[in-house]
């Protein structure tokens, strides 16, 4: 057949077909120089002793990844694969990936699944925050910090700003666990269509509310005091499944004109007797997640907040923005979550499962 009609599908499927290129079964490489030729398209000069310290570094990741988090043995794994030493060039590992020969089957099948790990780490590893994580985490964090305030008397804890006169009271603050790169891997194989520029929840932070009403409020409160700019909000990645907003409005309007005293039970029963009164009809916005349990009920969104970093010795400073994560949850919603770990590690197990089934697409692993 002439050459000008010998096509890889895998790849171009991967570049304009729609697919991730994780999900290529093979790769097509059949010498070292091909193999450093590669290696430098990628980003990785194997001549700099840097590059080749970072690509074994990530080699490591990823085997620790593939027997400590996801479950497979060292056993399962070709010796040659064990470690630096058995490999001896990290070029061979795209050879071995790239090999036809039966003989050579379970070897391609585990190349391809390390380098599959190996390509993640890279991904979720060479991002701003891995470079600047101090100066992000401050800049994000400090507007919510500075308007939390505890009272040591009553041991109660409010969001409230120096002139609030109606605090809104917490039932609990907190910012949310820094994704580490193992979770973040775990989730990017776990969802084909995941791209590691869109995990947008390494840095968040959560407030738990006395009750319904005061989620709301908490909105309010953290945009009416410029804490968050609501044109930075990412809609696409907005969830609340804890009670629709124009529903909301409907029993707020309502509230507004009664004349009556009310007291927080009133105004919470006004707020379930409308969700009732609407049945089947009553829409949630939830962004769907697989993985995640359908009683976890809670508001979510994600905002933007723009950096200004000035490298130490360098005159000019720079800015980008950096994504974040909001979750609002009332104390029901939240009881939920205490009272369910089997839950949240059920949603991790399956997050695993897809994982492990992901390094090897043509089996049940």
């Amino acid at each position: 057949m002439p050459q000008r009609f010998i096509f890889d599908s895998s790849i171009l499927n991967s570049v304009v077909g729609g697919k991730s290129a994780v999900d290529i079964p093979k790769l097509n490489i059949h010498t070292l120089e091909a193999a450093s030729a590669f290696l430098l398209s990628y980003g990785f000069d194997i001549a700099n002793q840097d590059d080749l310290e970072k690509l074994w570094y990530y080699y490591r990741r990823a085997l620790v990844l593939m027997i400590e988090k996801l479950g497979f043995t060292e056993s399962e794994i070709p010796e040659i694969l064990h470690d630096r030493k058995h490999l001896g060039d990290i070029r061979q590992l795209l050879l071995y990936a790239s090999s036809a020969a039966p003989k050579d089957e379970q070897l391609q099948r585990w190349s391809c699944a390390v380098l599959r790990c190996v390509h993640v780490f890279v991904h979720a590893e060479n991002d701003l925050f891995g470079t600047f994580s101090e100066e992000i985490q401050s800049q994000i964090l400090t507007p919510f910090q500075e308007r939390i305030r505890h009272d040591g008397t009553t041991h109660r804890t409010f969001l409230r700003t120096a002139e609030d006169a109606e605090p809104i009271e917490l039932l609990g603050f907190e910012v949310k666990p820094f994704k580490t790169s193992s979770s973040t891997v775990i989730k990017l194989l776990a969802k084909p269509d995941a791209l590691a520029m869109k995990i947008f929840d390494k840095l968040g932070v959560r407030f738990v509310t006395r009750n319904l009403f005061d989620t709301f409020q908490v909105v309010r409160f953290l945009v009416r005091e410029n804490v968050i700019s609501f044109p930075h909000i990412m809609p696409d990645q907005s969830s609340n499944n804890l009670y629709p907003v124009d529903v909301f409005m409907e029993v707020v309007d309502d509230l507004s004109h009664r004349l009556d005293t009310l007291d927080e039970k009133s105004i919470q029963e006004a707020f379930d007797q409308k969700l009732a009164e609407q049945g089947e009809n009553v829409k949630f916005l939830r962004k769907e997640n697989f993985f995640s349990g359908s009683d976890y009920q809670f508001i979510k969104f994600i905002s933007r907040k723009l950096i200004h970093i000035k490298p130490q010795g360098s005159k000019e400073a720079f800015s980008f923005f950096y994504p974040f994560e909001v979750q609002i949850m009332d104390e029901k919603a939240h009881q939920k979550i205490l009272s369910g770990p089997s839950e949240h590690q059920a949603y991790k197990e399956r997050q695993r499962m897809a994982a492990r089934k992901r390094l090897f697409p043509d089996s049940g692993s």
